[in-house]
């Protein structure tokens, strides 16, 4: 049986790796403050409830799609990180980042365009 990924499978994969990058958000947040501190405490603390979360939708995802769709996917990690690295902390996006993201954004449509 051979069947095509929907925009709309890509979207909800999408918003579960959006929620895994929210995890490296407040781990970011957390190494700004004094270790041990309730600010510090509490931005860990968001950080793993984000991560078991993401814990518990992955495994769903994982269920209904093919792996290598689902983890060809996980690559747009490093486009969404670079995202909230430049619209949160400000940091410097260069043209070898924009870049790399292009040949993963390339790679992740021949895979997730390639029937199985």
């Amino acid at each position: 049986m051979k069947k095509k990924i929907s925009v709309k499978q890509i979207i909800l994969i999408q918003m579960a790796i959006v929620l895994y990058t929210f995890s490296g958000i407040a781990g970011k947040f957390a190494a700004s403050y004094e270790l041990l501190s309730v600010p510090f405490i509490l931005c860990i603390g968001l950080e793993l409830f984000i991560l078991g979360c993401y814990a518990i939708i992955w495994q769903q995802i994982i269920k209904r799609f093919p792996l290598s769709i689902a983890y060809v996917n996980r690559a747009t990690t490093v486009f969404w990180s670079l995202l909230w690295a430049f619209l949160i902390f400000n940091e410097r996006i260069t043209w070898k980042n924009i870049l790399g993201i292009v040949i993963i954004f390339t790679g992740i449509m021949v895979v997730n365009s390639d029937e199985y």
